[in-house]
């Protein structure tokens, strides 16, 4: 590779240089040609700029050159920036030079094209779909929101703590997990949480958080659905169900507030309604409803025929209930005190009305249901011992898990956040298989 001889920079930071040479190392995303002008729009993984080239103004080798480039070839540019109000971005490139690193053989092109691909096709390669401009900015919120999440724990007196990814038990029964051999014929099981584990470290260090992949055999088709994805659960000691609200509510705007300070190009390429995410990062509280006061809700959408199928009361919130709540607000809505009967073994009951548990869920905006599970845990060990019981749950695996209601315990709580269902609803995404590099669904595992 000859040396660089203007200063290297990235597409991201080109407004820097604006008037200044600068060489930017990318790949030729696509060429249009208008006569004696080329118009190569070049990306980098940082953002795309187009690139103004006239024939008079180079020399013959580099027009050439760039006229005869095929899509997704490697080259290093020198150009020099301006601002340009219509560009996306803001900028436009006055390209100088080109050197080709690879050329594309015209005989084997690049196979994703300007043309509409069919979701199988892309799903299938994927490990180029990625490099289109809209994938490539959904990776790079992705990248931010997973920042953001540890850093407001890791700015508040959290203690990052890794659960182990193989563990000898469920935290809600083992139908939904991957199970596989382990030595002398024991069984382990894919994580599906590290909840368990964190109410431990908890106990020992206040407050904690893992952050981590996690897997659930669900068979599953919705869009809302992975096998493997991201999850990311604090755990506090003393803290109740109203101080986990707060928790959730304070790291959901620090989320939504980074990325609007760092990715409003991005979200534009991709077709996300900015305003929507300032909205959520206005002053003001989350809106907070009982489990009641949801079924009552849906209650009355169904009798003015706003939604297709009744709620029965006592049942969970299914997928189009939580989508005709979350539409209601334009910030998260926070529903709270779910039935026990539908909810996990280790929730503690609500003190005065012990068939409800003291949990939450909290619905994202625009019909993207829940994005956030928590509650305040069990603290009692006669009555968690029960619960395992009720449950038919292997005592001896929980028995570590007993210890902790036995020595020292105190009221505490957490959630868990998917960071992919955070993604798809930052992003607006229809379906969660855009929000991670390579999705693990039901019918895939490839590539």
């Amino acid at each position: 590779m000859e040396p660089v001889t203007a200063p290297l920079t990235t597409i991201a930071e080109v407004g820097k240089h604006v008037g200044e040479a600068i060489t930017l190392r990318g790949w030729l995303y696509n060429l249009r040609a208008s006569g004696k002008l080329l118009f190569p729009i070049f990306r980098d993984g940082t953002g795309t700029i187009q690139g103004i080239v006239p024939k008079a103004q180079v020399s013959e080798e580099v027009f050439a050159t760039l006229k005869g480039l095929t899509l997704e070839s490697s080259v290093v540019i020198t150009g020099t920036p301006r601002a340009d109000e219509r560009a996306p971005g803001g900028f436009e490139l006055d390209v100088t030079d080109v050197k080709v690193t690879q050329a594309i053989p015209e005989e084997t092109p690049y196979p994703i094209t300007r043309k509409e691909h069919g979701v199988d096709f892309l799903m299938e390669h994927r490990h180029l779909w990625i490099r289109t401009p809209r994938q490539s900015a959904i990776l790079r919120v992705r990248a931010t929101i997973m920042r953001a999440a540890a850093e407001y724990f890791d700015t508040n007196g959290f203690t990052r703590t890794d659960p182990p990814i193989l563990t000898p038990n469920a935290c809600e029964g083992t139908s939904e997990l991957f199970e596989m051999d382990y030595f002398d014929d024991e069984k382990a099981y894919l994580t599906q949480s590290g909840q368990l584990y964190i109410e431990a470290t908890a106990l020992a260090l206040g407050k904690v958080y893992s952050f981590g992949p996690t897997f659930r055999a669900e068979k599953s088709k919705t869009r809302r659905h992975l096998t493997e994805f991201w999850m990311i659960e604090p755990e506090v000691a003393y803290l109740d169900l109203d101080g986990l609200m707060g928790l959730a509510e304070g790291f959901l705007t620090h989320i939504v507030k980074r990325v609007l300070e760092t990715h409003r190009n991005d979200l534009a390429v991709i077709g996300k309604d900015i305003a929507k995410l300032e909205a959520v990062a206005a002053p003001g509280e989350f809106p907070k409803l009982s489990y009641d006061e949801a079924h009552q809700m849906l209650v009355d959408a169904h009798a003015k025929g706003l939604i297709e199928n009744p709620h029965e009361y006592g049942d969970d919130f299914g997928s189009p209930d939580e989508t005709y709540i979350s539409n209601q607000f334009d910030k998260p809505v926070m529903v709270h005190r779910y039935p026990a009967a539908v909810k996990a073994f280790y929730m503690q009951p609500d003190p005065k009305d012990p068939t409800k548990a003291l949990c939450v869920d909290v619905l994202a905006p625009e019909g993207y249901g829940e994005i956030i599970g928590g509650s305040q845990r069990v603290d009692d060990y006669d009555l968690l011992k029960s619960r395992i019981e009720a449950h038919e749950l292997p005592m001896d695996a929980f028995q570590w898990y007993l210890d902790l209601r036995k020595y020292g315990s105190v009221p505490h709580s957490g959630f868990g956040m998917g960071i992919e269902r955070c993604v798809a609803w930052i992003c607006g995404l229809e379906h969660v298989r855009e929000t991670i590099p390579f999705a693990r669904t039901l019918n895939r595992i490839y590539p």
